[in-house]
């Protein structure tokens, strides 16, 4: 006999619903899927009055893992590079909740531009202001997040901030604040190298959902 998992954290149903990042609504048959599916990013099949993960099979077929919106949640990445003597650099945040470094980012929120999302998230979680920055919003993509389930996951808008060629030494000043337990240039000629810089002079390593996003972004 086939058996499924079933998991919503604790969180989700208690200080998500009070701090309002998390549906209140406990069962999803219950939820409007017309609208939601209308507004998604990546099209998805609704079953039986409960949502369906359009890309992967996470473990966990029923409940919302560690996520808080029933079906597609839509978020915004900043991905801030520079040309320095020393090659290619990037803004990474080490996350507090600790699933490692990931780019700058978060949940867009409803009615947002995505890109104005970006620049606030960007702003929040390292004191960087790019706001008159040139940029270039990317396709939406899956993200593979480790807190999804197969009834709510996310998906993401990269936003590319390039600021052109400059001296190590003049990179802009990023300082790790909202929910990013700090902020750093990491230096990034291609993936591989900057999963040996978080290694090698933090300890770390790459938030799982923004590795094959930065694969894809850097060779």
């Amino acid at each position: 006999m086939t058996t499924y998992a079933t998991f919503t954290h604790p969180d989700v149903l208690t200080r998500g619903v009070q701090e309002g990042w998390a549906d209140p609504q406990s069962d999803p048959t219950q939820i409007d899927w017309t609208s939601r599916q209308a507004a998604a990013a990546i099209p998805f099949d609704v079953i039986d009055g409960r949502p369906v993960n359009p890309c992967e099979q996470t473990g966990i077929r029923y409940g919302r893992n560690e996520l808080g919106h029933w079906g597609e949640a839509l978020a915004a990445d900043a991905i801030v590079t520079a040309d320095t003597e020393a090659g290619l650099w990037l803004v990474m945040v080490e996350r507090s909740d600790g699933h490692g470094w990931a780019v700058p980012g978060g949940h867009v929120e409803p009615g947002e531009d995505p890109v104005l999302a970006a620049v606030r998230e960007l702003a929040e979680e390292t004191c960087l202001n790019l706001e008159s920055a040139s940029r270039q919003p990317l396709p939406v993509r899956y993200v593979p997040d480790p807190r999804a389930s197969d009834e709510a996951w996310m998906v993401t808008v990269p936003v590319r901030f390039y600021l052109g060629i400059m001296p190590r030494a003049a990179l802009p000043t990023v300082v790790g604040a909202d929910d990013a337990k700090r902020a750093v240039w990491a230096h990034a000629d291609s993936y591989d190298a900057l999963d040996a810089h978080l290694s090698t002079v933090y300890g770390g390593q790459v938030f799982r959902a923004h590795r094959a996003m930065l694969r894809d972004l850097l060779g």
